[in-house]
């Protein structure tokens, strides 16, 4: 058996690092696979890059926003890429991330139906059943389940023209007919998947897999470098700060919590830090995964107020590092936690959430063992496998 993956990036950001890890346990059990990618560089050895330059590549992301038909631009990109699948000649094809402006949606669905390999497509986000939007919790759009038109979020994609009806009927015609399986990191977007267009294909849940060997107790002096002792530890963990992330809940709460708790935000930049009191510690992007789960680690409560959210596994790092997680109700980040390691509360109930962190911090009332043992469901040895294992 073969098989290969399609993804935007091998090895970088969170479906790049899926793909490797995926490939590698392919390796492991002894399957010849490969992985088709085409932004950045890889040096992994059974990755293979294709592409038609990095001009092309931007000037099809302009195109897009020109002309608002996202995902069905990038021909000779395309091109290239069919006939690279052509060379390699899987039995099975995996599809990752499509919308990086890496391919048209017409061209490679047309061939795939044209042949007989077996398809299966991780859905990262809600992209591939809407017209526009990865994710549309926000603004409580539900017009992907019947046909995406004047949608709400288009100027976020295009200047100019909302082609949502047409890109949405077009999808729909190109995604029926195939030898699919769809896959999701978390039940909340199965769900979805079921009121939408993929309605009638086959879909399973594999959640993303975190290294629990990097995300696991990690002792550091980050408590001596800030002049913490004494005080209770309150985290937020994101690359990306802004309202979906729920960063005005940590600017209230860092108003109402008493200073025997001290606010800790990784993930910052100098333009967030400008909008930040001067009660939260900012920090960076971390150098290293091992300086984020000594970060993890010192913790007293990791606080996830996600509004948006397919899974969440800075949830499931932290509990890796013995650290229990209050989230909001949003998305599959709740699959993340149980009544043993964290807690739930509701979007928008600021009031609750600073509750539960002086419950959880006063009280202890979850036991790190409990942490780690949420934490290995989503043990990347054991997730990827699971990948493995739907091919044979």
């Amino acid at each position: 058996m073969k098989v290969l993956q399609i993804n935007a990036t091998c090895g970088v950001g969170s479906t790049g690092k899926i793909c490797l890890a995926v490939s590698h346990k392919l390796n492991e059990m002894q399957i010849e696979n490969y992985i088709l990618y085409s932004n950045g560089k890889s040096d992994y050895t059974q990755a293979i890059k294709y592409s038609v330059g990095d001009k092309y590549a931007k000037l099809q992301a302009l195109s897009s926003r020109v002309f608002g038909k996202m995902g069905f631009n990038s021909k000779k990109m395309t091109e290239v890429l069919i006939e690279k699948i052509k060379e390699i000649n899987p039995d099975v094809i995996h599809l990752h991330n499509l919308h990086s402006h890496n391919c048209n949606l017409t061209m490679l669905f047309e061939y795939l139906k044209s042949t007989k390999i077996k398809l299966y497509w991780t859905f990262h986000d809600c992209w591939s059943f809407t017209s526009y939007c990865t994710h549309f919790d926000l603004i409580g759009c539900d017009k992907w389940k019947s046909g995406c038109h004047k949608c709400p979020q288009y100027k976020g994609f295009s200047w100019f023209f909302d082609k949502s009806k047409w890109i949405y009927d077009e999808k729909k015609r190109l995604f029926e007919g195939l030898d699919l399986t769809i896959i999701t990191p978390s039940k909340w977007l199965a769900s979805k998947v079921k009121e939408s267009m993929f309605k009638n294909y086959p879909v399973k849940v594999i959640n993303n897999g975190v290294d629990l060997e990097i995300f696991k107790p990690t002792e550091s002096d980050f408590r001596d470098k800030h002049s913490l002792h004494g005080k209770k530890i309150v985290l937020g963990v994101a690359f990306g700060w802004g309202y979906k992330k729920g960063l005005d809940v940590f600017i209230e709460l860092s108003k109402r919590l008493s200073s025997d708790y001290q606010i800790v935000l990784v993930g910052t930049n100098d333009k967030i830090d400008k909008m930040l009191p001067f009660n939260i510690i900012s920090i960076h992007r971390t150098s290293n995964q091992r300086e984020l789960a000594e970060i993890y680690t010192v913790a007293d409560v990791f606080v996830n107020p996600t509004r948006e959210e397919v899974l969440g596994l800075v949830n499931i790092e932290a509990l890796g590092c013995g650290t229990p997680v209050i989230t909001f109700n949003a998305g599959g980040s709740p699959e993340c936690v149980n009544e043993k390691c964290g807690t739930v509360v509701e979007i928008d109930d600021v009031d609750g959430m600073e509750r539960e962190i002086i419950r959880i911090c006063e009280e202890n009332p979850f036991t790190k063992e409990a942490c780690f043992e949420k934490a290995r469901q989503f043990d990347k040895n054991k997730v990827y496998k699971e990948y493995a294992d739907i091919y044979m």
